[in-house]
């Protein structure tokens, strides 16, 4: 299965990259974050314990599934005043 990564704010400065596609055997939108955060370095940031995702612009926890296409994005914790 192919996706596109896309992230935002600080994973996406501490990452350089707005996004990527990726591959491989995902069910779930954590599957794809464990795949990110397997390839070590800076993608560990993305095993942050309230990291944020969307499916397709819409916002969605982590147990939601992907299929072939999809848009998956990545983003810190949103914090306001």
């Amino acid at each position: 299965m192919k996706v596109q990564v896309v992230y935002f704010a600080r994973y996406r400065e501490l990452l350089g990259v707005d996004g990527e596609p990726l591959e491989g055997a995902f069910a779930t939108l954590d599957d794809v974050r464990q795949a990110l955060v397997a390839k070590g370095g800076q993608y560990e940031v993305l095993a942050e314990q309230n990291v944020m995702c969307a499916r397709n612009q819409d916002l969605s926890k982590l147990a939601e599934p992907v299929e072939e296409g999809d848009e998956v994005a990545f983003f810190p914790p949103v914090t306001g005043g």
